[in-house]
């Protein structure tokens, strides 16, 4: 795989182990390693950090897609790499034969930046990755000044196919609006507000509101679970569904057995109200 562009040879400069495994899954097939690569490339990858959070659907049935965490936390000077980093964590699941969408966060300032933007537009198209597999997430909205300087950012990165997500979403008029002028194919709530007051009506129509994805963040007690239910998020992560695993134990996931155990011993409504 060459690259397409001075600025990527500069970023692939940065590269790590996972990118590089990226390249070479890239140029020859899984089936055609050798026993003893293939074993190297399977030690390697169970000793990975546990960095992806798994998110099931509210009943805890089916793995739907991943929380790349180190994102969340990274310097200016670790975004790029670590996002080197989960393209190629969504590659190895792909090249394994799973098709596990994962969302990679990112500061909204830094979709204000065209240089950046560059950056990873060639890291996009670089993966080939089939569309709908990654999704950006976006966050620490507070740190800039206005949308309007991330929205060319935004469409760049939804004509490559990349989905975009809005996470720590906590229903202001601000994000409402945001919500609006930008529609998002996820919103990312956090649980954990909800427990001392309860769940806000409007909190309840959201998914009704618009035509979005919600996605129940933070599920660590069997409250935030009935909340969920309530609000009829789509999808749900958290301590309570399963803490973060590594990248190769994901693959061996299906559902989140302790949600599934919690859900069938409570009553709830089915969407016509019946038992």
């Amino acid at each position: 795989m060459s690259p397409k562009s001075r600025l990527y040879t500069l970023v692939k400069a940065w590269k790590n182990k996972p990118f590089q495994e990226v390249r070479d899954a890239c140029g020859q097939p899984w089936l055609g390693l050798s026993g003893e690569a293939l074993e190297e490339h399977q030690s390697w990858s169970q000793r990975q950090a546990i960095s992806n959070e798994p998110i099931f659907n509210s009943q805890g049935t089916k793995l739907t897609s991943s929380l790349f965490r180190p994102l969340l936390t990274a310097t200016d000077s670790q975004l790029l790499r670590l996002f080197m980093e989960g393209l190629d964590t969504i590659t190895y699941w792909y090249r394994s034969g799973r098709f596990i969408p994962g969302i990679l966060p990112m500061p909204a300032q830094y979709l204000a930046s065209s240089s950046f933007i560059d950056a990873l537009s060639d890291l996009m198209l670089n993966s080939r990755l089939p569309v709908g597999l990654v999704s950006l997430g976006m966050h620490k909205l507070s740190d800039i000044d206005s949308m309007e300087s991330c929205m060319e950012g935004l469409l760049r990165m939804r004509r490559l196919g990349v989905l975009i997500h809005l996470l720590h979403f906590s229903g202001t008029s601000p994000q409402i609006r945001l919500i609006e002028e930008i529609e998002p194919d996820g919103i990312h709530i956090e649980m954990g507000q909800f427990r001392a007051d309860g769940l806000p009506k409007e909190m309840i129509a959201l998914g009704q509101k618009f035509r979005t994805q919600i996605y129940a963040s933070n599920i660590t007690l069997v409250k935030d679970l009935e909340n969920v239910m309530a609000m009829g998020a789509r999808h749900s992560y958290g301590g309570l569904m399963m803490p973060p695993v590594s990248r190769h134990q994901m693959l061996h996931l299906s559902d989140s057995r302790i949600a599934k155990a919690i859900f069938s011993l409570h009553p709830h409504k089915t969407q016509n109200g019946d038992k």
